[in-house]
């Protein structure tokens, strides 16, 4: 049994130090990761990846030192395997924060949408773009849909 949880350590270990990327994740078919910490005998949870059958994270769960849940976040996507939900609950599941996201036809965020535990606007950001796809502008609102700050990105090329 110790032989086995070692392997099972040593695989998320490697998993873990090569970020869980996406290729890893599609390519040995992994639906959960655990991440766990043993310290003088103990073994102690810190996180937990959940993910769908086509490798992307669903929900992730963190873990206090007691070994109950501290916090989690579940996703949602697009056909396209963008982000489009974002929701963060604390430890005893109730909803902190959600966010929506939209992207435009070439697949670039167009709008991001933040909510608070009673789906209550907390703020709002609109995303610009020029014709080769790169960001122009970043627009913020608050809750009651003043413009809040503007950032302009500017390019330079070689």
């Amino acid at each position: 049994m110790k032989k086995i949880l070692i392997v099972v350590l040593i695989l998320f270990s490697n998993i873990n130090l090569f970020g869980q990327s996406k290729k890893e994740i599609k390519k040995y078919k992994i639906k959960t990761v655990l991440i766990s910490e043993i310290s003088e005998g103990k073994t102690i949870n810190n996180t937990k990846s959940i993910f769908d059958k086509n490798s992307k994270l669903i929900e992730e769960i963190n873990f206090n030192k007691d070994g109950g849940i501290k916090s989690s976040y579940k996703f949602k996507y697009n056909k396209n395997g963008d982000i489009i939900e974002e929701e963060a609950f604390d430890a005893q599941n109730k909803l902190k924060e959600k966010r929506t996201i939209k992207y435009e036809n070439f697949g670039e965020k167009m709008e991001e949408i933040v909510y608070d535990e009673n789906l209550k606007l907390i703020k709002k950001q609109i995303y610009e773009y020029d014709i080769k796809g790169l960001k122009t502008i970043k627009k913020t609102f608050d809750s009651n849909s003043n413009l809040k700050s503007t950032k302009k990105y500017t390019y330079e090329f070689h």
